[in-house]
């Protein structure tokens, strides 16, 4: 058993600003339990196109608010108490919201390195 903060993990290259806002990445491929834990934000007024072609993701929103779009133009609003899941490598649109940010609970599988980054202005989707 182990414990660890979101503080200590800002200390940390776990702490990453992927480009429409933070993760940390509280659990990650060296820690051994075959998946990664983040605290995701998700900036107030971003756009992110998003591809994980080698993960898959599930979100639980615990603040703010934000959207999800598919490439068929079907919108989900985000609120707390939502969850997400890219069960197919989906390529989507990530949203924070109008005025507040997004706060999520992200679980990737496999789990991530832990210092990924997205490429934002990669226009076929940012992607690892």
């Amino acid at each position: 058993m182990f414990v660890r903060s979101i503080r200590d993990v800002e200390k940390t290259d776990f702490f990453v600003e992927w480009g429409s806002g933070t993760s940390h990445r509280l659990l990650t491929e060296q820690d051994g339990v075959g998946f990664t834990l983040c605290h995701t934000v998700v900036r107030a007024g971003t756009e992110s196109l998003l591809h994980y072609r080698n993960h898959l993701e599930a979100c639980y929103c615990i603040g703010g608010e934000g959207e999800i779009e598919d490439m068929e133009g079907t919108i989900h609003a985000i609120r707390p108490g939502d969850m997400y899941v890219l069960d197919k490598h989906d390529r989507h649109y990530l949203r924070g919201g109008k005025f507040t940010d997004l706060i999520l609970v992200s679980v990737f599988n496999p789990p991530l390195a832990g210092t990924e980054r997205h490429s934002i202005n990669n226009q076929s989707a940012s992607s690892y």
